[in-house]
């Protein structure tokens, strides 16, 4: 109710004040309750259709909406070789790590020995950040066979993403990777020793190639421990360096 007041004189000087009654509008009686209940239908209708839309989601799809969901942030809480770089990997579409791998690709298209190489550099968008395996072959591709020393091939990779990577502030995981057959040498090295000597070497070169020190995050060597290929433990692919490039702790490189 409002109230309004008209003021009247009379003769002797004293005034009348009169007050007239306006009832409330209709809203008010009402209240905005209505508004609550209408954004709470329009929340649960788009639950709804987000529901239907997964649920006749490819797999694919469906993988990686759960894993923004156990890991929204995208730093993620297990090591970069949880899924072993094998196809279970869970792709987050992050535009500024999709820039950099696009960019890291196109330096090495520009090696001399691309054409030699270009199979066994595998690229992969994951939770944490951008996953760099660089795969041998049954001779050898980036590491003298049986040997921690690079190959030329292998250095000259390793400088041309030492270069790029170290234009950023993003941290990088170092990993060395052997496969299943038992390493030959004497005096009990064996391919716990060989596949941490190469993941060091690997960061020894990169550093002094444009990779800074205070980008290491970590380095390892997990022997056959983490084969990318279980099916088949001898295969050359198992034995391999990996390269993850850390998302930042804010979600975007720097």
């Amino acid at each position: 109710m409002s109230d309004k007041g008209t003021t009247m004189t009379l003769g002797d000087g004293k005034p009348i004040i009169i007050i007239k009654r306006k009832a409330a509008a209709h809203e008010a009686h009402h209240g905005g309750a209505w508004k609550v209940a209408y954004a709470d239908f329009v929340t649960a209708m788009m639950a709804l259709f987000i529901v239907l839309w997964l649920m006749n989601s490819n797999a694919k799809v469906q993988e990686a909406v759960a894993g923004y969901f156990k890991d929204p942030a995208g730093v993620g809480t297990k090591s970069g070789t949880a899924n072993d770089g094998t196809d279970k990997t869970v792709e987050i579409s992050k535009d500024h790590m999709l820039k950099l791998k696009q960019e890291l690709e196109r330096k090495i298209k520009n090696l001399a020995r691309f054409q030699a190489i270009k199979n066994q550099v595998a690229f992969t968008i994951t939770n944490e950040g951008i996953r760099i395996e660089l795969l041998e072959t049954a001779k050898g591709m980036f590491f003298d066979t049986g040997s921690p020393k690079p190959s030329e091939a292998g250095v000259d990779l390793l400088q041309t993403l030492a270069a790029e990577l170290g234009k950023h502030a993003n941290k990088v995981t170092i990993e060395g990777h052997t496969d299943a057959a038992p390493y030959r040498g004497k005096g009990g090295y064996s391919n716990w020793e060989l596949s941490s000597d190469r993941a060091n070497q690997a960061r020894q070169l990169m550093q002094s190639n444009g990779l800074r020190g205070d980008q290491v995050a970590q380095v390892r060597g997990y022997a056959d421990q983490q084969l990318r290929n279980p099916a088949n433990p001898q295969d050359p692919a198992n034995r391999r360096i990996t390269l993850i490039v850390l998302n930042a702790p804010d979600g975007k490189d720097e």
